[in-house]
């Protein structure tokens, strides 16, 4: 049987990556075999291609050289990770995937890249392949950025290029993300990211529960 491929959007310091790694320990609780990832960086290759992402001065590239990267990294991701791990029948949670492409490269910088050119270079990469579901946590800007800059603080490796773009690219991002989330609503279920990790925690496994019909 194929495994699912669940995704976590958001902005900036929404908790994606804490509610992923709690969702992974539930479902082998309940037992899900699962594999957790991430994009960038989901695989060996795509480690060097996140630090350039993620890493030093926020102007180092412009808009299409990141929307290449991060396409390059997906395709790495898919055909050494994802695909694999649904074939063997295992779940494959990522902290990120496509929307998160979108919504930084073609909203954050006001269409300085054509939506067009997004969907084509997705479709080279992954053809007509989409993640069974998305969460999207979504939280004030404000105050997701508070959080990542606190985290970052505690990391060896500054991943701050984005967080450095100020609020307004953020507020943009926001926007994006509610936009792209409601364009796709049987895909895309949206939580508020606002509260303690124990609720968002139970309302995830609320969601997974009643979807893939996990008691």
């Amino acid at each position: 049987m194929q495994g699912k491929f669940i995704t976590f959007e958001g902005g900036e310091g929404t908790g994606k990556s804490t509610q992923l790694k709690l969702l992974a320990e539930w479902l082998r609780l309940h037992g899900v075999e699962c594999v957790e990832s991430k994009e960038p960086g989901g695989t060996e290759v795509g480690k060097d291609i996140r630090r350039l992402l993620v890493c030093g001065d926020k102007d180092k590239m412009d808009p299409v050289a990141e929307a290449l990267l991060y396409y390059a990294d997906r395709r790495i991701h898919l055909t050494q990770k994802i695909w694999p791990t649904l074939e063997q029948g295992q779940w494959l949670l990522s902290d990120r995937y496509a929307d998160s492409t979108t919504a930084y490269q073609f909203f954050g910088y006001k269409q300085r890249v054509r939506r067009e050119t997004l969907d084509s270079l997705y479709h080279l990469v992954a053809g007509d392949f989409k993640p069974d579901l998305t969460i999207l946590l979504d939280i004030d800007p404000k105050i997701g950025l508070e959080r990542s800059f606190a985290k970052a603080g505690t990391m060896s490796e500054k991943e701050t290029r984005f967080e450095s773009r100020g609020l307004e690219f953020h507020n943009l991002l926001r926007e994006g993300f509610l936009e792209i989330a409601k364009s796709e609503p049987q895909r895309f279920v949206i939580l508020d990211a606002n509260t303690t990790i124990e609720n968002l925690h139970q309302e995830i496994v609320r969601v997974i529960s009643e979807r893939f019909g996990i008691k």
